[in-house]
C-alpha cells in the first residue's frame, strides 16, 4: 500500500505527529459525531484539538475512477478550504490530507482540520423553532449564503448539518464544513435560490431566508420565496424516491 500527503506549511514540523495519528487511526483518537459514512475522531495537538475525517473506501468503480481520473475527497477538502479562506469564507484550518493506493485502486483516504468550539449548527435552527435568536441567526445565515453566492462558492452541499455557528459577542460566525462537493464559478438566480433547498422544510423559515434574500439580490419577495418553496419540495420528492428505491433494493438491511 503506498501512502501520499500533503501538509500545510504550518504543520510540517508536526508531520511525524501526523504519520502517527494517521497509522494509528483505528486506535487511537475520541470518536466524534456521525459516524454514518465516514469517521471523525479528534486528537490533540499541544493543547489544539485536531479533526480528522477518514473517508470510508469507496466502491470498485470509484477505486479506479479516484486512482487515476478524480480528485479524493480528502485532497478536494483540503483544497477548497484554502480557496474559502483565500475568499474570507469561515470554515476550519486545513492542516492535511493522507491517501493510500495499491497500483490500481484507491483505498483510504483522510482530511485533517482545525476543531472548531462552535454553540450550535443550523440543524439545531430546524429543531427548535424558539432558540434564542432564531431569526437574527437565520437572516445572518442567508447574507453568509448570499455573500458565498456573490463570490462563485457554490456549495453543493449546503445542508443542516454543514454550517457550524458561532456567537461573537452580539454577532454570529459562519463556518463551512464537509467540503468535498463545491464548484467556483459565478451562479445564475436559479443556481442560487436552488442552493437554498437542502437546508429546511419549515415554511416559516424559508419565509424568512426569502425575504432577507429579496432584499440583498433586488428581487420580489415573493418571488424570492415561491422559487425557494419550489425547490425545496422538488429536493425532497427527489430525496423520498430515492428512499423508496433504496429500500426496495436493499431489503434484505
Amino acid at each position: 500500500m503506498r501512502k501520499t500527503k500533503y501538509i500545510h506549511t504550518s504543520y510540517k514540523s508536526h508531520e511525524s505527529f501526523l504519520d502517527h495519528i494517521i497509522d494509528n487511526f483505528e486506535i487511537e483518537g475520541e470518536p466524534f459525531g456521525n459516524q454514518e459514512r465516514n469517521t471523525l475522531k479528534l486528537f490533540k495537538l499541544n493543547g489544539q484539538t485536531l479533526n480528522i475525517k477518514s473517508f470510508r473506501v469507496p466502491n470498485i468503480v470509484n477505486q479506479i475512477t479516484y486512482r487515476f481520473f478524480r480528485k479524493s475527497k480528502a485532497q478536494r477538502s483540503f483544497e477548497y478550504a484554502q480557496k474559502l479562506l483565500h475568499l474570507g469564507i469561515g470554515t476550519p484550518q486545513p492542516i492535511a490530507y493522507y491517501e493510500f493506493t495499491t497500483p490500481f485502486l484507491f483505498k483510504n483516504s483522510y482530511y485533517i482540520s482545525e476543531q472548531l468550539d462552535c454553540q450550535l449548527t443550523y440543524r439545531e435552527l430546524t429543531t427548535d423553532l424558539d432558540y434564542p435568536d432564531h431569526e437574527k441567526i437565520l437572516r445572518a445565515f442567508t447574507r453568509f449564503t448570499f455573500q458565498l453566492h456573490e463570490k462563485g462558492v457554490n456549495f453543493l452541499d449546503h445542508s443542516p448539518g454543514n454550517t457550524l455557528i458561532q456567537k461573537v459577542g452580539e454577532d454570529y460566525k459562519f463556518f463551512l464544513v464537509d467540503l468535498n462537493r463545491m464548484e467556483f464559478k459565478s451562479m445564475d438566480f436559479e443556481t442560487r435560490i436552488k442552493n437554498f433547498a437542502k437546508l429546511t422544510t419549515h415554511k416559516s423559515m424559508i419565509k424568512t431566508m426569502s425575504d432577507e434574500y429579496a432584499k440583498l439580490c433586488g428581487e420580489d419577495s415573493d418571488k424570492v420565496y415561491d422559487l425557494m418553496w419550489l425547490a425545496t419540495q422538488k429536493f425532497q420528492e427527489r430525496f423520498w424516491r430515492r428512499r423508496r428505491i433504496k429500500n426496495k433494493v436493499f431489503f434484505w438491511r
